[in-house]
């Protein structure tokens, strides 16, 4: 499932560069938050594997609301973090849609800026 949110979350990215003309530092921004929260989510995992100190769940939401959100879903999978716990799953992927919402508001409202 991950797989394919990001697909469609990438294909939407292209019709929003081809369309309102979405500079590609958005989606470098999207792929370097995505890796940071990535790390963010598996430094957490291991601090839960080992009894040390942990990483809020807010700051998790968080990271993943700042463009991080695929890397988020990534870890979410493959590293099975924060996958079985239905509170923060819900409140995830609140942070997903309005991520998605804000980068399709901000891209129609600002589209057409480069000549």
């Amino acid at each position: 499932m991950s797989y394919v949110v990001i697909a469609l979350f990438a294909l939407g990215y292209l019709a929003a560069t081809l369309a309102w003309r979405v500079p590609v530092e958005v989606g470098a921004f999207y792929l370097g938050a995505s890796v940071l929260c990535f790390i963010v989510y598996a430094f957490d995992k291991a601090a839960a594997r080992g009894g040390r100190w942990r990483i809020s769940e807010r700051s998790l939401l968080l990271f993943g609301l700042a463009c991080g959100w695929p890397g988020a879903l990534l870890a979410q999978e493959w590293l099975r973090h924060k996958s079985s716990k239905t509170s923060f799953r819900r409140k995830f992927w609140l942070t997903v849609a309005l991520n998605v919402a804000a980068f399709v508001w901000l891209s129609a409202e600002l589209g057409g800026w480069r000549a």
